[in-house]
Parts: structure tokens; C-alpha cells; sequence
């Protein structure tokens, strides 16, 4: 097996361990994230006063089970393995080039015999661009997935004000408890990787899969 592949498979090996053991925390960043972001600018709702990343989990925990924290785990365990994997592969890939071209330059009586540092930066760019180019497609359906949940709880927290603001105005309150008491027993949609995708393309087509890769860090989950 070359250095090449065996970097890869341990690569993908780490990440996929590292993954599990760190999604609910990731789950429960991007919550916040995306909670802060929707409480931006209303009144009386300031952006900083989102929840605590332990209360967060319980909440999770308690409103949607465990299965909650590893919403879109599935692709992205693929997304991690298909990362870590690409980028050490290529990496040693060009890593041993590099290493080559520099053997045959000494051969030839032109440099020591050593990789620069510079050379390094070039083999790193190289396979960190390769591996966003080739995943972020996971990673945006990753994120799509992780957010689904939390925007089903928002619509079902403005149905309930609205029942609760019908209620008020007409001053049927058995009748709201009845309502309420139904509104509780439905549960988010389930929401899979093949809706997600179908949802990404038909918003913005398949330009859609590569979104905001021009900001990325090359190693950014590296």
C-alpha cells in the first residue's frame, strides 16, 4: 500500500472517531449560531442572549431525544471520512513529488537536496483546495440538515402564539388547551440527505452545493 493511501485511510479513521465523539457539540454550535442570527435586530431580543451550550443539549435532549444531537451525522460522518481522507492522500501525494523533484534536482547538481518551506505551503494549498472543491457539496447538506430541526421548532413556537393570540381574543380557553395539546404531539418532519439535496438544487441550482467555498480555508476542517 502506497504512503499516499495509508495516510488517507488514517486520516479518514481519525476524523470519523474525532466526529462522533464532537457532533453534539457542532449540532448545538450551529443552533446558536443560527438562533443568534434570527434574534438579531428584533425587539427586546438581543442577539447576545442565546442559551447556554449545556442547556442547549438538554433542551435538545428533552423536545427531540438523543437523536436530536446527531441530526445529519450520517453524511456527515461521509463528509469527514471523504475530507480527512482526500486531504492526507493528496497531500502525501504531492508531498512525495515535491520530495522527488527535489532528489532529481540534486541529481542534476542544482539545490541541497532539501524541500523549502515555501514548497510545503504549495503542497498544503494544493490539497486543501482539492478538498474543499471536493466536499463542500456534504458539508453545505451537513449544515442544511443540522438547521431543518430548529427552523420546524420556530414554526411550531409561532403556531402555538397564534393559537394562544386567537384564544385571548375570542376567550375559548378549553377549546386552546385542546389545540395546544395536539400542536405538542407533532413531531419535526423527518428530513434525510436526499431531501436536502432536492431543496439546495432547487433553490439555487447545482451552483447551490459549491455556496460560500470562495470563503472557505482550504484546511478549514482539517
Amino acid at each position: 500500500m502506497s504512503s499516499a493511501i495509508a495516510n488517507g485511510l488514517a486520516g479518514a479513521g481519525g476524523g470519523i472517531i474525532a466526529q462522533i465523539i464532537t457532533y453534539p457539540l457542532q449540532t448545538v454550535n450551529t443552533r446558536q449560531q443560527t438562533e443568534r442570527i434570527a434574534k438579531k435586530g428584533l425587539p427586546n431580543c438581543p442577539a447576545a442572549a442565546s442559551s447556554s451550550t449545556l442547556r442547549q443539549i438538554l433542551e435538545v435532549i428533552k423536545t427531540e431525544g438523543w437523536g436530536g444531537l446527531y441530526s445529519g451525522l450520517k453524511p456527515s460522518l461521509v463528509g469527514t471520512a471523504a475530507s480527512q481522507g482526500i486531504y492526507y492522500y493528496f497531500y502525501q501525494l504531492f508531498k512525495n513529488k515535491a520530495e522527488a523533484f527535489v532528489v532529481a534536482r540534486e541529481a542534476r547538481g542544482r539545490g541541497d537536496g532539501s524541500v523549502g518551506m515555501f514548497s510545503w505551503l504549495i503542497v498544503a494549498a494544493l490539497a486543501g483546495s482539492l478538498n474543499v472543491l471536493l466536499t463542500n457539496p456534504i458539508w453545505v447538506l451537513v449544515t442544511r440538515m443540522q438547521t431543518h430541526t430548529q427552523a420546524e421548532r420556530k414554526i411550531m413556537e409561532g403556531k402555538r402564539e397564534a393559537l394562544v393570540k386567537e384564544a385571548l381574543e375570542s376567550s375559548t380557553g378549553s377549546t386552546l388547551q385542546d389545540k395546544l395539546a395536539e400542536l405538542d404531539l407533532i413531531k419535526p418532519r423527518p428530513y434525510g440527505t436526499f431531501p436536502a439535496a432536492r431543496e439546495v438544487y432547487n433553490e439555487t441550482g447545482v451552483a447551490g452545493f459549491w455556496k460560500g467555498v470562495q470563503s472557505l480555508n482550504p484546511v478549514h476542517d482539517i
